[in-house]
Formats: structure tokens, sequence, C-alpha cells
């Protein structure tokens, strides 16, 4: 492509990305939806964090199934002033293996979810893997929804996890699906300080 082709040819993208710029005028509190089965919600979660930290924000992150994994990500957030967590504490459903306990520990950590959600103060709210409560059927999926919709108006919301339910794909602003398309683990390589944990 000659030079005088490209520079037209960026000149309209300019102009087209200028114009939806201009048209995109409403300020508001979005929920971003992460869903799929590839490898990347948590950790595109947690790139969010780093940038709502960045504007010295407040961020309120529960963790659901994953909450007694040490990860470099909790040692980090855990020297962060600006960051409140919550844990659910029983790790994977297939650890424990007891529905009425992890029905239980859900139920904990989702109240403090739900304070979360609440606090005008809290600028993000983290709820990874979330989607796991409902078709687990572990939380009420109504009342989780009355909390999204509930929640301050400027406050963004970050959901994770696989098989997102119908109900929180049609209450997002935005939704990405993570696609799975190889994993090192199924060449047996066990999980990386740093990149997995």
């Amino acid at each position: 492509m000659a030079d005088d082709q490209y520079k037209a040819r960026m000149q309209r993208k300019k102009e087209h990305i200028d114009n939806r710029i201009e048209e995109a005028n409403i300020d508001k509190g979005i929920i971003v939806l992460l869903t799929g089965n590839g490898k990347g919600k948590s950790s595109s979660s947690l790139g969010m964090v780093c940038r709502a930290l960045g504007y010295d924000m407040k961020v309120g992150i529960a963790k659901f199934l994953k909450g007694v994994q040490d990860t470099g990500e909790d040692a980090f957030l855990a020297k962060q002033p600006n960051v409140q967590t919550a844990f659910m504490k029983t790790g994977f459903t297939w650890d424990t293996q007891d529905k009425a306990y992890d029905t239980a520990m859900a139920v904990e950590t989702w109240s403090k979810a739900q304070s979360y959600l609440e606090d005008k103060s809290i600028d993000l709210v983290v709820l990874d893997e979330l989607t796991y409560m409902i078709s687990y059927k572990y939380l009420d999926e109504q009342q989780i929804l009355d909390a999204l919709n509930n929640r301050p108006k400027d406050q963004h919301v970050v959901i994770t996890g696989r098989a997102a339910a119908d109900s929180l794909i049609e209450i997002a602003d935005t939704v990405s699906e993570v696609k799975d398309i190889k994993h090192a683990f199924r060449a047996n390589i066990k999980a990386q300080k740093g990149v997995d944990l």
C-alpha cells in the first residue's frame, strides 16, 4: 500500500474513532463480565484493579472458589491501602466436596461483597468467580441482580467466571468471552509462580 493510500485510510479511521468518542457521552458506573473457558479472566480483572489504584480509587475484591490459594496478586494487594478483600474460605469446591459448607462460605463471602456494592466510597468492585455461585446455586441469583442494580450509580463492577448466567450477560455493559485455545497445564506443566500463582 502506497504512503498516500495508507495516510488516507488512517485519516478515515481517525475521523470514525473521533466521532465515536464524541458520541460516547454517558458517564456512569459499568459492569464488565469476563466469561468463557480460557485463562485470564481473573488476571484481566486485576489489571483493572491496577488501573483504578493508579487513579487513587478505592477497590473491593470478593474472591469466590480460590480463597485459600496463595497467589502473588494477593500478596501484592494486601499491601495496598485502597484495597479491601474478602476470600471464600473453602478453596475449590472439588476440594471440600461438601455442598452445605461451600454454600455457607459463599453466603458469608457474598455478605462482604454486598457491603462493597452498598458502599459509595468504593469505586470498583471485583466479584471473582461469581458465576459459579449462581450455576451451583450457592447464592440467590435475584439477590445478586438486585445488589448490582442498586449499587451506587458511579460504581464499577467486574464479574469473572465460566458459564455466566444469561441474567448477568443481560445486565452487563461489557461482556468478553475468553476462549481456550491452548493451556500449559494440559502439557503437564505445573502452575508457575508469577504467571499462574
